[in-house]
């Protein structure tokens, strides 16, 4: 009996040590799953504004300030927290339009150097009228 009590004194504390090693790791698992989760999800809002953009902008009587705008009203609608110091860029053409909508995410693991950039991109046709080959004006 006095050495199973002996043995049993001599694993005190294995538990706390242990702890104090898995916790953080598992807690900075989590929290890159969030960063992740973050990402992901400031990718999507990007791509969102922009194809909104490009609808506005795209228009026959559209242009590329319209198209800015409407990047702007669909960022801050869709809450600006996740995609921190949007940039919008259009480029307007007689026959094609692109827009880029860039940003920040927001960090979760304040690591310095750890910044995550999204970005989503449009492009379609700039609508005109036409007129068939050989039809008269």
């Amino acid at each position: 009996m006095n050495t199973f009590v002996r043995r049993f004194l001599g694993d005190r504390g294995a538990v706390c040590t242990e702890l104090v090693l898995v916790v953080p790791a598992l807690l900075l698992i989590a929290l890159l799953a969030v960063q992740f989760a973050l990402f992901w999800h400031a990718s999507h809002v990007a791509q969102f504004a922009a194809q909104r953009a490009l609808a506005a902008a795209r228009v026959e009587d559209g242009s590329a300030a319209d198209g800015r705008a409407q990047a702007g009203r669909t960022l801050v609608g869709l809450g600006s927290r996740v995609l921190t110091r949007p940039s919008v860029t259009v480029n307007r053409s007689a026959t094609q339009t692109t827009v880029r909508v860039d940003g920040t995410v927001t960090r979760v693991i304040p690591v310095p150097g750890l910044t995550l950039r999204a970005s989503g991109t449009a492009a379609g046709p700039t609508e005109r009228i036409t007129l068939p080959a050989g039809a008269a004006r």
